[in-house]
């Protein structure tokens, strides 16, 4: 990322706004149309929101846990996928210091689903392909009011 100015803040808090009106837990620039290493994440409503700029898992624990994940791009449909349990994240603030974030449990999740998705892989991708067409059709199903 380039500039840590107001054109950045402004980004950080649109992306909180679209958040919010999806309603979700955590959205990416690139989930915008943008493509920046920018990540949004409020785990909960009365939670202050977070901001990652250039996000990097920097370690991840053996430890797995099994966590059931969607995505504001395919509302209403979500499957369980396995993640590490504890995660440490190298970013940056919107004023750009460096930072290091140690998380687990939906925290972990999260930051694991939102950096695939700034590196261009999609939360289905994790699934087996029989889970993953299933998803997509149900998906489909639901777009078209089928139930």
């Amino acid at each position: 990322m380039g500039s840590f100015d107001e054109a950045l803040r402004s980004l950080a808090a649109d992306l909180l706004d679209t958040l919010r009106a999806a309603p979700g837990i955590g959205i990416t620039a690139p989930h915008v149309g943008i493509l920046q290493r920018l990540v949004v994440l409020q785990l909960d409503a009365g939670a202050a929101a977070r901001v990652y700029v250039n996000p990097r898992i920097v370690w991840t624990s053996e430890e797995r846990i099994r966590h059931r994940e969607g995505s504001i791009s395919m509302p209403g449909v979500a499957e369980e996928i396995e993640r590490h349990a504890r995660v440490h994240v190298r970013y940056q603030d919107l004023s750009g210091t460096e930072q290091i974030e140690e998380a687990d449990g939906l925290l972990a999740v999260c930051h694991q689903h939102e950096s695939d998705q700034l590196d261009g892989i999609f939360w289905i991708d994790r699934l087996s392909r029989l889970k993953r067409e299933r998803a997509i059709k149900r998906y489909e199903k639901q777009r078209r009011g089928v139930s």
